[in-house]
């Protein structure tokens, strides 16, 4: 296993660029597919992806949105000192390797965008406890939980199909998530890769005289920025209210008063609401006005990478979906299909359309339609095939570089350095989400 680690962490280190490099090279490869499969002009495809490049502008907010302000709800003081507790307790490497994963697929399982945050976090937190620790490994198996989310509460794919009146609804009805992530077999999946894939990761750790790369202890050193907390010595009305908690406390309480009237009227999570939630509980648990601004100011710093290229891989899925790409990418597998192996197809065609179109709901929208009307010409069930679709995407999720911006920014790694072990882990979990879809299936029809 230490030689296989060592050729795929190598291989990384050679030849995978920089993620906004990589979004490029994506780009041109799918304007070349356009051209040369669908026999779409340059006009088309340049006219397709300029007019889709800002399609995906306000989930690009809303990803910065819950990564800067859930850094702040992840690092305030209550949160920082529950999370210190855990890791008190971790004194071993691959200890604080299985801790990082499951806090990672934990979280991701109860909501994605948390899972994100919060698994980054504990990791850092752990590599600069724990001596010993392989910093890279345990950036990448906090990461390597975020494939718990296509099994999770928040799976875009089975949220969406089990809400009444979803855009499909006419074509496919309304699938009860009874069937999808709470049916058995996938249940029994999310307990199979809960369980292994700490044990996995924990069994890459660097052993005996192998290279271990610690975290830099100053990692975390504050820069010389002008804070707004600054201004707490300087006794003026101004000061006074930048220092409010009364004010912190009336306008936090304010916004989770709504929260309760927005369940108790029967409305459902969504992912501004998840924002809306994390935002007012971080001015509640930093105390004051200044200290939440200022503890903002550094989770900024952490959504670049998502400002600059979302958009590229908008221009990407609306390439995909204009030319015909998606229909006929899904058509080489489909055509080969039956009723019992079609979710099988369903989750391999999943996992490379993933590299083109990585937004689960943006993923869906442009495969989806033609997977169910295929479930219906041969007679497979349109539950199954529709949680194949989510468990390539988030099985892809794992090499895509779209989601691991993130983990890059609050480590301060290059993707390179953490591509090696999470092309493993991919191959983990994609024998598992195999078995578990064939068996699926097969037992099934």
């Amino acid at each position: 296993m230490n030689k296989l680690t060592s050729f795929f962490t190598e291989l990384m280190r050679k030849y995978l660029p920089d993620p906004f490099v990589f979004a490029i090279a994506l780009t041109l490869l799918t304007v070349l597919m356009a051209m040369g499969i669908e026999g779409q002009s340059l006009g088309q495809v340049t006219r397709e992806w300029g007019k889709g490049f800002w399609s995906l502008l306000a989930f690009t907010t809303q990803m910065a949105v819950i990564l800067a302000m859930g850094y702040v709800l992840a690092t305030a003081p209550l949160t920082d000192r529950l999370l210190n507790r855990i890791v008190s307790h971790v004194h071993q490497p691959r200890t604080a390797i299985i801790v990082a994963t499951l806090v990672g697929g934990i979280g991701s399982y109860l909501n994605w965008g948390f899972g994100l945050v919060i698994g980054g976090i504990v990791a850092k937190k752990l590599a600069l406890k724990v001596k010993g620790v392989h910093y890279p490994l345990i950036i990448a198996a906090a990461y390597s939980g975020f494939t718990m989310y296509g099994l999770g509460l928040s799976a875009s794919i089975p949220v969406l199909i089990a809400t009444p009146g979803h855009p499909m609804a006419d074509q496919m009805g309304v699938i009860p998530l009874s069937e999808t992530i709470f049916s058995v077999p996938m249940l029994l999946t999310s307990l199979v890769i809960i369980v292994t894939l700490p044990l996995l990761n924990a069994w890459l750790h660097p052993r005996g005289g192998d290279k271990v790369v610690e975290v830099d202890p100053g990692i975390d050193k504050p820069t010389e920025t002008a804070a707004a907390g600054d201004l707490i010595e300087q006794n003026t009305f101004a000061s006074k209210l930048n220092n409010s908690r009364l004010l912190s406390l009336a306008i936090g309480l304010l916004g989770m008063a709504y929260v309760a009237f927005h369940f108790m009227d029967g409305g459902s999570l969504d992912l501004n609401l998840i924002n809306f939630t994390i935002l007012f509980l971080g001015v509640l648990l930093l105390g004051t006005p200044a200290a939440y601004v200022a503890k903002l100011n550094e989770g900024i710093k952490t959504i670049s990478g998502i400002i600059l290229q979302y958009p590229f891989y908008a221009g990407i899925m609306a390439i995909m979906a204009g030319s015909g790409l998606v229909n006929t990418i899904s058509h080489v597998f489909v055509d080969v299909a039956s009723a019992g192996t079609l979710p099988f197809w369903g989750l391999i065609s999943s996992f490379f359309i993933n590299f083109f179109a990585p937004s689960g709901g943006g993923h869906w929208v442009i495969q989806g339609p033609f997977m169910i009307d295929a479930a219906k010409e041969i007679g497979s069930s349109i539950s199954q095939t529709s949680m194949s679709v989510m468990l390539g995407n988030a099985w892809n999720d794992l090499v895509q570089p779209f989601w691991i911006l993130p983990a890059l920014a609050l480590s301060k790694l290059k993707l390179r350095d953490v591509m090696g072990y999470t092309v493993i882990m991919m191959l983990w979990v994609g024998l598992i989400d195999i078995v578990a879809v064939l068996a699926w299936g097969i037992l099934t029809h």
